[in-house]
Parts: C-alpha cells; structure tokens; sequence
C-alpha cells in the first residue's frame, strides 16, 4: 500500500449501509444497494457510513461513473478509473501528484463485496447482480431501453416501445398502417441521385406488434441499389416468431424476398449493411418503373405472419 494511501484505509476501517436505490449510473448508483457480503469481506458488521461516503469511494472524480479494476490511486490515496487515468495524463486529478501504477485494492476488494440492483429496476428488471457482473448485464438487459429506430437522421431518443411509436409519430411524423398486408409505393422524379437521402420509413401495427419498413437507396460497392426490409419493435426473440414476405414486379417480372423481420436492437444500418432485406438493382427497378426510365415508381407488397 502506498504511503498516504488514506482513502483505501478508510474502506478497510468502514462499515458501511445503504439507503435507497437511484437509477443513475454514476453518483447515486449505489443507494439502495443491497451489501450481503461486506461483512464477512471487511471483517466487520455493517454499520453506520453514509452513503455519500461510500459511493463517493467508488465514484470517479473525473467521470462521476462508477469505477472497476483497475482502480489506481496517486501517493496520497486519491483514487481514479483506468479510462480517465490516461485522460488526466497520469496526473492525480484531485492534488496533481503522478498518479503511477498504484492500484487501490482494498476499494476494489470492497467492489467484489458488493451486489446491486440492475439499473433498469424500475423499468422492470428486479435482479441483483455482483458489482462486477452488473455492467455485463446491463449491456444485454431485456429491459433496457430502445434506440428510435428513426433511420433518416440520428435520432438520440431512447425509451420503452409505446413512448418509440409517439415519438415515431409526433416527433418524425412517420406514417402508422393498421394491418398485416401492405402495398408500399416509391416515387423519385431522378432515380441517379443515388446518394441523395432517398429513403422511407412506415410503421404497421399488425398482432399487436409494431413492425417498421424501411426503404432507401445506396450503393453496394460502386453498384446503386434500392432495398426493403422489415424491423420489429422488439426483442431479438419476439422477432423470431413472425415471418414476412416483399415482392416488387412488373410488366410480367417480378422480384420476391422472405424472411424474418431483425429487432430494432439492431442498428438500421446493421442490417442495411448485412443485406437482409430485397435488395432491386437500379436498372431492373427502372425497368419495373417503365416509361422512358427517367422516373422510378416502384410499389413493393408485402405479408406479415406469425409462425406456428
């Protein structure tokens, strides 16, 4: 242990309770935390410490985040996460002492004591979690929220299923379909201006669910294309159950793709990337368009299902 090291001395000495849980990642994180086995851990019973004392123990100055090993500490005991130790380029942020490679280990022995509530508890999540496992958790939590699947700018938004849909609504002024069977027309007066923003989103409540279509231009490689696919508001699981079906044609051709609709926890340009969807070549799309091929007018129908 460093010289001086005063804070790590204290969690050793401390005894420590906890009131309330807040849902805040960083300084209120810890109220509420259930600490099960700091007592065999500290080698005491719990006792009186407040809880502004300890979250402030295993809250960073810098970023205010709770901290994980490695925790570092400069001679006088001040201590701050590997992330922002580069950011303060190896300078204790709180004296300006060189910070080094000191590592607190009774705060992050106190770390491994404790168990914590999800910070999606109060949208649901109602399991306690060792400090260290709680961030892996919380990455992959059912309960999270979802990002606005909004794909025509980049949208910030998060929230649970019902607040997405008026936000989708309200706030993108996307159009809402009732019903599980659908005729999407396309229209664009110069189809060459490939690199233009040239997409669309609609949503279709259909089950129950909410399922969004998207459709837009880009290019694969140096090839301009034009692509459909379906998103489910919803888990990766959920999604699974259901089925869909486009199909784009005309003048006695035509175009079908099947599949399964991909979560919104995919990122639109996720699946955009990875080709999911009925992807039309520019010239075959002008061909459906008729004409002298100088405007595009596609109509692309589509099914959704439930599977068995």
């Amino acid at each position: 242990m460093a010289p001086g090291g005063g804070i790590c001395k204290d969690v050793i000495e401390s005894r420590v309770t906890f009131a309330e849980y807040d849902m805040a990642t960083s300084s209120a994180e810890l109220r509420g935390s259930p600490l099960r086995k700091a007592a065999t851990s500290l080698g005491g019973n719990l006792g009186a410490t407040s809880t502004n004392d300890v979250h402030e123990l295993l809250e960073c100055p810098v970023c205010l985040n709770l901290m994980y090993p490695p925790i570092y500490q400069c001679p006088n005991g001040h201590t701050v996460c590997s992330i922002c130790k580069a950011r303060v380029h190896n300078s204790c942020p709180t004296c300006r002492n060189e910070l080094g490679n000191i590592r607190c280990l009774a705060l992050e022995k106190v770390a491994e004591s404790l168990e914590l509530p999800c910070r999606y508890q109060i949208l649901g999540c109602h399991d306690i979690f060792p400090y260290y496992s709680k961030l892996k958790h919380e990455k992959n939590c059912r309960y999270r929220p979802y990002h606005c699947p909004y794909a025509g700018a980049e949208c910030s938004v998060t929230g649970d299923i019902p607040f997405l849909v008026m936000h989708l609504k309200n706030d993108h002024k996307v159009d809402m379909h009732d019903g599980c069977t659908f005729n999407h027309r396309y229209v664009k007066s110069n189809p060459h201006e490939v690199e233009n923003a040239t997409w669309m989103l609609t949503v279709f409540n259909c089950f129950g669910r909410q399922f969004c279509l998207h459709f837009e231009a880009f290019h694969i490689g140096m090839a301009p294309v034009y692509m459909a696919f379906l998103r489910f508001m919803g888990d990766e699981d959920e999604a699974r159950q259901f089925s869909y079906s486009l199909e784009v044609g005309g003048y006695g051709r035509k175009v079908i793709w099947q599949g399964v609709p991909r979560s919104i926890r995919d990122s639109h340009r996720k699946v955009r990337d990875s080709q999911d969807g009925l992807i039309i070549q520019r010239n075959l799309a002008l061909f459906f368009s008729g004409g002298d091929r100088q405007e595009l007018k596609l109509k692309v129908a589509g099914r959704i299902w439930k599977e068995q």
